[in-house]
């Protein structure tokens, strides 16, 4: 999840952006509206934290550009104004939620995530693949009854393959869906991580690696669900590259079920 805080206060931004780093987000901060604009064009966010009363452009402008935009980023208003008619106000501008200072930092947490279940197709809250499911919200990964020592970043990127629903995620988008724009984009950071998480998920591999100009797996999207759009990401040593590296889950809903060339027990077949 990629959060854009905007708050003029550098301490409150700092402290929102660090608490919010925590819970497994990824957080750019900008000072003032004209910075939020400049990145809401380079980037694309789940949430915007945005402070009303923020220098340069007024953030009642910053949240009326994105409504022109029919952005899919959500809006959430950050204000010592805190009046109903404040609210009314702020909400009639295109935010999408509105919480007043002083906030309790748990329900801010609760609100960002829920905007961002709205900025993507509708996802439930437990993702689950076979034996393997996570639970964003808890930050709790389990495989077969074990729960998996995973840090913020690995489960950040699980998260993000099993959303994709076995679409090759190339490793520039998860570099730009998990990772804030401090990241390096000439990095093996994604295929470092990557070879990390297949460790901890243990035998039995879940993680499937793809050329990008490979034709992809046939994993088609359930009907009762729209797929995501796909999103703009920042070019990457991965991307510079012929081809490059995609990410996916197989389509398989049993981790018992022997993969393509493989006998029931899994050895390769001669």
């Amino acid at each position: 999840m990629r959060v854009l805080v905007t708050e003029d206060d550098e301490i409150l931004a700092r402290t929102v952006a660090d608490g919010l780093r925590q819970e497994g987000m990824a957080v750019d901060v900008v000072l003032d509206g004209g910075d939020a604009l400049g990145h809401l064009d380079a980037n694309r966010y789940d949430v915007v934290v945005l402070d009303r009363d923020i220098p340069g452009v007024h953030g009642d402008d910053v949240c009326r550009a994105l409504a022109d935009r029919r952005a899919a980023t959500r809006v959430l208003m950050l204000t010592a104004a805190g009046s109903v008619a404040d609210r009314v106000e702020g909400l009639g501008l295109g935010a999408d939620d509105y919480l007043p200072k002083p906030f309790d930092f748990a329900e801010l947490v609760a609100r960002v995530r829920a905007l961002a279940r709205r900025a993507a197709a509708p996802l439930p809250a437990t993702l689950e693949h076979g034996e393997l499911s996570v639970d964003p919200a808890r930050r709790v990964a389990v495989r077969g009854g074990r729960r998996l020592p995973l840090t913020r970043k690995e489960l950040a990127v699980l998260e993000c393959l099993l959303a994709a629903e076995g679409r090759p995620v190339p490793a520039e988008e998860l570099l730009e869906r998990v990772w804030d724009e401090a990241a390096d984009p000439f990095t093996a950071t994604v295929k470092t991580t990557i070879r990390r998480l297949r460790a901890k998920l243990g035998d039995s591999p879940v993680i499937e690696t793809v050329d990008r100009d490979a034709p992809p797996p046939s994993a088609p999207t359930p009907p009762h669900r729209p797929a995501a759009p796909r999103r703009p990401v920042r070019r990457s040593v991965h991307a510079g590259r012929r081809g490059g590296s995609c990410y996916y889950l197989p389509a398989r809903l049993d981790d018992d079920e022997p993969r393509p060339g493989t006998t029931e027990s899994g050895v390769p077949r001669h």
